[in-house]
């Protein structure tokens, strides 16, 4: 007679046969019987965060720099409702983790009980699917089914709710049949025609460029690889969005930066006067379009992406390309290699003009800023953590913010899963817990969560899992005494009425860290910054950095909301002479 086992160890033998090594989560009521079996299952590590949401981001910072899927564990009720923020900031980035939540008994289903709540219904919108188990025979079927659809595809984060009398019942336990990945020809539906149209498109165009984002990253560290070499084997330039930082090196000629809203004077005028944009895995939000019906209004528009939902949303496009962008870059290069060998030094004539015009945007240098030898300008905190971290291999996470655009624009990434950050939700908060996340997957390298004050008080208690753990996590933060960015904006568009903006009772963050049992260090002024940032670095603890920086600077340049890409404030002056007003302030 084949063996029977409870709910709860279906749930870790189906966790086990996904190769998952680590769970984050905080144990409750609806959850315990599954927690009782944790000490059998000693392959599976789990750390305890200090709030679900914690629990959450820890598991997207997992999943973002190690390339497999997050898992958390939450109780039902509250531990379910703490956690839809990660949900939904997974759900708009894109990134796998599976949330196991407890429920409570199914015969109290729908009775308002103690820690009841319809979990499935209020998560249906944040995950792109997910089970209330109501047989125990259909258990072990529906979690191998979530790691699936989190892996597949698009990715993103599924739930599985686990009613608690589910937990004590017995089955017999189904393996994982290991299925040929779904990442293959199911989700690659474009055809050879599509590839040449491409091609075409590549050899007639004089002004072109590549604008790719996360889906670069999503799709693995090949799908980099594959972009470097198109983008050499083209000459072409090419911009990224946020979540697409790391996919092209930063350091190169042909990367032109950032674009969108806080992205470069060259990427963004180079995305308006194009006459042919190629964009691989982004999304086309209000953050990179800025006014969309002046977005790039001379350009053919390609657009390569494995979720057709996302295709001729926001912006129509003269040619979609539905795939793995890996899978199309590839066959993209097999054939220009194949149809039109020496590309590159056959096209560099027809593209020479637009250099010339690239370079002179570039001479604008409008990521500059005005130094002070009083004080610590934000950039240049940036400037200095980069240059003496950029040997390190280091994983930066972020907050949400001014810091966060900053950090973008100075901080040179290389490699891809070396970058942290909430995108599509921007969420405060995040940067702390995904530091945690990043630092279980990589424990032997440098990882580092670049912060605003007000954003990463907003989930501080995680310092207190770091330092359970031995997690030596670097929060490196630019305090400004604001909540910058609602500052800077209150600013620009609200006639400098600074309503709540200004955080009046900071605590004494050195001392909050030697509370937390870590080690604080602070700086103030620009001479002792570096000295202070080697101290952090040769600290094999969890250390949180205050770095006190300009109160008022804004970040530069700016795409004034409901303007075009061509119309960038590059500083206090430019702004002087041209207000933002009317529609812009609703965009923001």
């Amino acid at each position: 007679m084949s063996k029977l086992y409870s709910g709860a160890e279906i749930v870790f033998k189906c966790l086990e046969d996904h190769g998952v090594s680590h769970i984050f989560g905080y144990p409750g009521g609806a959850v315990l019987p599954i927690y009782d079996e944790l000490k059998n299952f000693k392959s599976i590590k789990h750390i305890l965060v200090r709030h679900e949401q914690g629990a959450g981001h820890a598991a997207e910072g997992y999943a973002r720099s190690s390339g497999k899927p997050g898992v958390l564990l939450v109780t039902s009720g509250p531990g379910a409702t703490n956690a839809v923020t990660a949900l939904t900031d997974a759900y708009m980035d894109s990134i796998p983790i599976v949330c196991i939540t407890g429920q409570v008994p199914t015969h109290l289903i729908g009775t308002d009980a103690f820690q009841e709540c319809d979990t499935t219904g209020i998560t249906r919108p944040c995950t792109k699917h997910n089970w209330l188990v109501k047989d125990i025979n259909d258990l072990a079927k529906v979690i191998h089914k979530a790691f699936e659809v989190a892996t597949t595809g698009r990715p993103g984060p599924v739930l599985v709710d686990i009613p608690k009398d589910i937990q004590f019942q017995k089955t017999k336990y189904k393996k994982h049949k290991k299925q040929k990945k779904l990442n293959g020809k199911s989700h690659n539906h474009f055809s050879q025609k599509n590839i040449h149209d491409l091609i075409y498109l590549m050899s007639k165009a004089k002004k072109p460029i590549f604008y790719t984002g996360g889906g670069v990253i999503n799709s693995g560290p090949k799908a980099s690889e594959l972009l470097r070499e198109l983008v050499y084997a083209t000459g072409f330039p090419i911009t990224t969005t946020l979540q697409g930082l790391g996919s092209f090196p930063a350091d190169d000629n042909q990367f032109l930066g950032m674009l969108g809203m806080h992205g470069t004077y060259e990427a963004n005028n180079a995305m308006y006067s194009c006459d042919l944009m190629v964009n691989i895995g982004a999304r086309f939000d209000d953050r990179i379009t800025g006014k969309i019906d002046e977005f790039s209004p001379n350009s053919k528009k390609v657009h390569i992406d494995i979720d057709p939902s996302s295709i001729n949303k926001n912006v129509k496009v003269d040619l979609a390309i539905v795939g793995d962008v890996k899978t199309v870059i590839a066959s993209t290069l097999k054939t220009l290699k194949k149809t039109k060998p020496g590309f590159v030094k056959s096209n560099k004539q027809k593209t020479s003009k637009w250099w010339e015009k690239i370079q002179k945007w570039r001479s604008k240098r409008s990521l500059d800023y005005i130094g002070s030898e009083e004080t610590i300008k934000p950039q240049y905190a940036i400037e200095r953590l980069y240059e003496l971290t950029k040997n390190k291999d280091a994983y930066i996470t972020t907050e949400v913010g001014q810091h966060q655009m900053w950090a973008a624009q100075h901080y040179k990434f290389n490699k891809p899963n070396r970058w942290m950050t909430s995108g599509g939700l921007g969420t405060m908060g995040y940067g702390l817990p995904a530091a945690v996340g990043v630092q279980v997957a990589h424990p032997d390298k440098l990882v580092i969560d670049i912060a605003g004050e007000a954003s990463v008080l907003m989930t501080m208690q995680e310092m207190s899992t770091a330092v359970q753990y031995s997690l030596p996590i670097k929060i490196f933060i630019l305090n400004n005494e604001y909540m910058g960015m609602v500052r800077q904006w209150q600013e620009l568009l609200h006639d400098k009425n600074y309503s709540e903006s200004y955080t009046a009772a900071l605590p004494d963050f050195v001392k909050l860290a030697e509370a937390y049992g870590c080690v604080g260090i602070r700086a103030k002024r620009p001479e002792e910054l570096d000295d202070k940032i080697i101290e952090m670095l040769n600290t094999d603890r969890p250390v949180i950095f205050d770095c006190m920086v300009e109160k008022q600077e804004n970040c530069f340049p700016m795409i004034p909301s409901g303007k075009p890409h061509n119309q960038m404030l590059l500083g206090p002056k430019d702004h002087k002479k041209r207000k933002i007003t009317g529609k812009g302030k609703t965009l923001v």
